[in-house]
């Protein structure tokens, strides 16, 4: 893929990876290998009830950022999180391209697309 940038929404389920320019995109969905789990602690049960992070879903998400010299991740909770932490710890050259996190709902993948190309406007104004 060729565009400067990118945007990647993702929870623990799936994730959808934008690669964008002012008039066209290329879009693909990374799943992971297995499906999430949501676990609970018990009254005095051994372990944080926390599932193991997936990394082979995350490093399926930063194969299909590459290219890209600009990413966005965007999400609703904890899996953007997780995998920035996965970026800076196995991609460093790309860490160095992800240039803003944010915490939105479940957009439709237009919805996405418009709010990723007003972030990236917005930023490249604050920069000139």
């Amino acid at each position: 893929m060729s565009h400067y940038h990118a945007v990647v929404w993702l929870d623990h389920s799936e994730a959808h990876v934008m690669h964008i320019s002012m008039d066209d995109v290329e879009k693909s969905i990374v799943h992971p290998a297995k499906p999430h789990l949501h676990l609970h602690t018990k009254s005095g049960a051994i372990g944080a009830g926390r599932q193991a992070e997936d990394k082979s879903y995350y490093h399926a998400i930063v194969e299909a950022l590459s290219g890209a010299q600009e990413i966005l991740v965007v999400g609703p909770a904890q899996a953007k999180l997780q995998l920035i932490k996965h970026i800076h710890a196995h991609d460093q050259a790309m860490a160095d391209k992800v240039v803003g996190v944010e915490t939105i709902d479940h957009p439709s993948d237009a919805q996405l697309v418009a709010y990723a190309r007003k972030y990236f406007v917005a930023k490249d104004r604050m920069l000139s």
